[in-house]
């Protein structure tokens, strides 16, 4: 599975994005799809992850009530829908999916095997 994140950019704080995670040469069918974000000088952090099929999502807390993550089952694609946004959201945002993802390990890198190329975000105060 090849994915390609895009929708990032530069905004003030308070301001919105919506980032799109497509796959390319396969479904995200039976995958689990989540975002991760790593800025400067910090580990790559889990975001939040949704199961394509079910649509069950998993948010972290320090965007729960101003992100959301959905899917478009038609349109293969993966969103992350970000409202509020704060300069400390600044970060590369990686889209990644996997087929064994489970409620232990939603949240850990190597739970996904499959990794976009990461879209920046930049948030001004």
């Amino acid at each position: 599975v090849q994915l390609q994140a895009s929708g990032g950019g530069s905004v003030q704080a308070g301001g919105s994005l919506r980032l799109s995670c497509v796959a390319s040469g396969r479904t995200f069918r039976g995958h689990t799809v989540a975002w991760f974000r790593q800025a400067p000088g910090q580990e790559r952090a889990f975001v939040a992850s949704v199961k394509f099929s079910g649509g069950a999502t998993n948010t972290a807390e320090s965007v729960k009530g101003r992100f959301t993550i959905s899917r478009d089952i038609a349109k293969n694609t993966v969103y992350l829908q970000m409202n509020s946004l704060r300069p400390e959201d600044t970060a590369v945002y990686y889209c990644a999916a996997g087929t064994t993802v489970v409620s232990s390990n939603v949240a850990s890198e190597t739970a996904y095997a499959y990794w976009g190329q990461g879209t920046q975000v930049t948030v001004s105060s």
